[in-house]
């Protein structure tokens, strides 16, 4: 897909009469990139006991909990405002969560923006200079299609572009 064109209208099309969205989409030369953020990514070594940690001490509801074969992990979207926190256990020491506790410990892991074209953000991304770790989107929690940006490209922040499924998750 062409990059659109920069204009007054194209940008008025996608921040409708959103002054910050308006300002947000000339800056990114007439394009939104990330609508909000979806999630926060939170490498854990026992899934069930961050569920209820974030339960019972956070109050946020489980709203949705798979294991994703393609990423070697089982996560759980904790529900939080209008975004969710993912809490991830590596499904073996060998996956990319697993190497990150081995690595690093439990902890913060990831933040995600959503984005309504995933296809679209990673070719104006990639364009921008930005290296990417998956240069197509694969699928992610929940039917999402997803995929990450290299951390050296993003001020040593993993970051992942989230295309949430017809009706969220």
């Amino acid at each position: 897909m062409r990059r659109p064109r920069r204009t007054r209208e194209r940008v008025s099309e996608i921040a409708g009469n959103d002054e910050r969205e308006r300002t947000r989409a000339e800056h990114a030369g007439g394009i939104v990139i990330f609508g909000r953020i979806d999630h926060i990514g939170v490498a854990v070594e026992g899934l069930d006991a961050a569920i209820e940690l974030y339960e019972k001490s956070f109050g946020m509801e489980l709203g949705l909990r798979e294991t994703v074969e393609e990423q070697g992990v089982e996560a759980a979207l904790m529900n939080v405002g209008d975004g969710h926190v993912e809490l991830m256990a590596a499904t073996g020491p060998d996956t990319p969560v697993g190497k990150f506790i081995a690595k690093r410990g439990a902890g913060m892991h990831h933040v995600a923006y959503a984005t309504d074209d995933i296809d679209s953000a990673l070719e104006h991304l990639a364009a921008s200079g930005i290296e990417l770790i998956d240069a197509k989107a694969r699928v992610g929690i929940g039917g999402s299609r997803v995929a990450f940006l290299q951390p050296r490209s993003t001020g040593r922040v993993l970051t992942e572009i989230v295309e949430p499924p017809e009706g969220g998750h």
